[in-house]
């Protein structure tokens, strides 16, 4: 049970207080950074990725901490899952105020001439295809609730080229367009449509790496270290919030200044 302030202290207020927000990729790194954080600022959460033990146990976590979790398993990349996974966040809180589309990924890198049809194929199904579907079944739900905000992730990577990942490339730019034809689309009905291009953060992958390669990386940032995943969601929650009501269709780097730095 949270103390009530003492006399003449005011309340600190919670950026998504009472919101229900759906987030995708939750299992790890900047998706479960995500739940997390938006649990704290007083959200109820509705968990989903294709790992269902590891949403399970991220939703007890957060139950723990005194927060409200829903885990639904779900593969953004089927339309009828993707649609079970917005109804049942609806069945079970009667709406849906704000959704994080995190989920994604991306084939190993390699020339472009060398990439399989079939590994181009799947970045643009994960990170396109699945991001237009949840768009499409979360702003049916937001439309029907009277609005809503929607965080979709990007990437740098969609704001520049990158050398050897063409599919993660073309499929993150993409998603920047699905963005701001959303928020126009929907402007007008109380639906607000973000994105967050972050640059390179210590998830689960770049943990792997040595010491002396993270140094290195760490050097051509201008901030002179690598993103945590924690920031990234810190300024999603803000974008969600109502904090952020008059943004729609805006883009936010989230990478230490390297873009400013023209890398």
């Amino acid at each position: 049970m949270r103390e009530q302030p003492g006399h003449g202290v005011m309340p600190k207020s919670r950026l998504l207080q009472d919101k229900v927000v759906l987030v995708t990729g939750a299992s790890r790194g900047i998706g479960a950074a995500a739940a997390r954080t938006f649990s704290a600022e007083g959200a109820t959460i509705v968990l989903t990725a294709r790992n269902a033990d590891a949403i399970e146990r991220l939703a007890d976590t957060i139950a723990g901490t005194g927060g409200a979790a829903l885990a639904v398993p779900a593969d953004v990349t089927d339309p009828a899952s993707v649609e079970r996974l917005v109804q049942a966040a609806v069945d079970k809180y009667s709406r849906l105020d704000a959704a994080f589309n995190n989920a994604g990924g991306g084939p190993m890198p390699r020339p472009l001439a060398e990439i399989a049809v079939a590994d181009f194929e799947s970045a643009l199904r994960v990170n396109v295809l699945g991001i237009f579907l949840c768009l499409k079944y979360e702003i049916a739900a937001m439309l029907a609730g009277g609005g809503g905000s929607i965080v979709n992730t990007s990437s740098t990577a969609g704001l520049r080229a990158v050398p050897r990942i063409a599919g993660y490339v073309a499929s993150k730019h993409a998603i920047l367009g699905l963005t701001k034809t959303a928020a126009l689309d929907y402007a007008a009905s109380n639906i607000r449509v973000n994105a967050i291009a972050p640059g390179t953060i210590l998830t689960e992958r770049l943990q792997e790496l040595d010491e002396g390669r993270r140094e290195q990386i760490s050097g051509q940032i201008p901030m002179g270290r690598l993103g945590r995943p924690e920031e990234v969601a810190k300024a999603g929650a803000w974008l969600l919030s109502d904090e952020a009501a008059y943004v729609t269709g805006a883009t936010f780097d989230i990478d230490g200044g390297r873009m400013a730095a023209g890398a």
